[in-house]
């Protein structure tokens, strides 16, 4: 879908904003930059950084979508390479897990903001539902996911078991996500069930 000048105008202040948030995280905290700091170095008014982000944590999920969003050629081009449906899930997953660990310290402040939000426009989604629908029904398709439930049900519960994940690494400092993630999957796919083990 083309932007209009209006949309397009407003998409570039928002990425401004959030390349100079993030700069300022990285050289003194997430803590303790403020919303004020953040409008001076991009050299915008605060009430049009509020008009954008009402929060810090809005500046986070904004950043973490963008980045998901440039990574989207490059793990296509390993997906196209990669003929087993399952082990294309795995892919994404351990993708996620490697930019999830190296932004660690904004797990805990994007995670508190996601879950406090009831509600979320498609502009507010990260883009994962889209990828985590094409791969369930790829993998049901090629006969490795039960069929009898729809794409989108097994979808739901992915995403929230993907977010059960996160969590409990963010709460956990000495776990990996990608360890979580793989056990994550490995429940997904098999049960939690003793005969499934």
């Amino acid at each position: 879908m083309t932007l209009g000048r209006r949309e397009r105008k407003r998409q570039q202040t928002a990425d401004l904003l959030t390349e100079k948030a993030v700069e300022l995280f990285e050289a003194h905290g997430y803590e303790a930059v403020t919303m004020e700091q953040i409008a001076a170095a991009a050299d915008v008014a605060k009430g049009t950084l509020y008009n954008h982000f009402p929060v810090k944590e809005a500046l986070l999920r904004h950043y973490f979508h963008q980045q998901i969003a440039a990574g989207a050629p490059k793990i296509g081009a390993r997906l196209n390479r990669t003929p087993d449906v399952i082990e294309r899930i795995r892919l994404v997953l351990r993708h996620a897990a490697t930019w999830a660990e190296r932004h660690r310290q904004y797990w805990p402040h994007y995670l508190h903001y996601r879950l406090s939000q009831s509600s979320r426009s498609p502009e507010e989604r990260s883009g994962l539902e889209a990828v985590f629908t094409m791969l369930i029904g790829d993998a049901q398709r090629a006969g490795r996911l039960r069929d009898d439930r729809d794409t989108a049900t097994l979808v739901h519960y992915f995403q929230y078991l993907y977010l059960a994940a996160i969590t409990r690494w963010v709460a956990m400092p000495d776990t990996t996500l990608e360890d979580e993630l793989m056990t994550m999957l490995d429940l997904f796919l098999t049960g939690a069930g003793k005969d499934a083990a």
